[in-house]
């Protein structure tokens, strides 16, 4: 079965294995929102293998035929050619800005069958499973995945010392259940300019 994946990621192949282009569902709307149209596709008998530049642990999220996760923007690292790949946009100002989640949140969907999504979370992996109304506070860049029924909100307390007046707001993601929820225990900070 073919496997997609973002080009950067390949690390090695066997030569067997023949490299082409996948176009994307809804071209005009990944176009519009500054998202790839294009993965790049394995197919034939062989090995490959990927690598994001980064310590970190690969979870395969295997998805039978209507299931779906959400995953954060950027962690994404491989499918079989049976899942289907969009994204929606992040709902709430609040989570925008402040829950370093992206604009985006990719959604996989198993459509045609069983299917395997290869997620990279950077240092360890955990995958917490909530009961339905049960909570959980997650540091905003600490969530890899979610379960669809699993629902997010960035929630932002305001500390105050007192001390000439020093404030401070704590941010956290707010996952309320019933489903899973991955967690990373490191996050990759993007360079910036200085």
């Amino acid at each position: 079965m073919p496997v997609y994946f973002e080009h950067h990621i390949l690390l090695w192949k066997n030569s067997t294995i023949t490299i082409g282009l996948k176009s994307l569902k809804g071209a005009l709307k990944r176009m519009m929102a500054g998202m790839q149209i294009f993965v790049t596709e394995a197919s034939g008998a062989g090995i490959i293998a990927f690598s994001r530049d980064g310590p970190g642990h690969i979870v395969p999220i295997h998805l039978q035929r209507g299931d779906e996760i959400q995953v954060r923007e950027h962690q994404f690292l491989a499918a079989t050619g049976n899942v289907d790949y969009s994204f929606e946009r992040v709902r709430g100002l609040a989570t925008m800005l402040f829950g370093q989640s992206g604009f985006f949140i990719d959604r996989f969907r198993g459509d045609s069958g069983d299917g395997i999504v290869w997620l990279h979370g950077y240092g360890n992996v955990f995958e917490k499973t909530l009961a339905a109304g049960e909570t959980i506070d997650i540091e905003p860049g600490g969530w890899l995945f979610k379960d669809v029924s699993v629902t997010m909100e960035t929630k932002i307390d305001r500390l105050s010392s007192g001390f000439f007046g020093a404030n401070m707001n704590f941010v956290v993601n707010r996952f309320t259940g019933p489903g899973r929820v991955g967690i990373q225990s490191m996050y990759l900070h993007m360079p910036s300019e200085e």
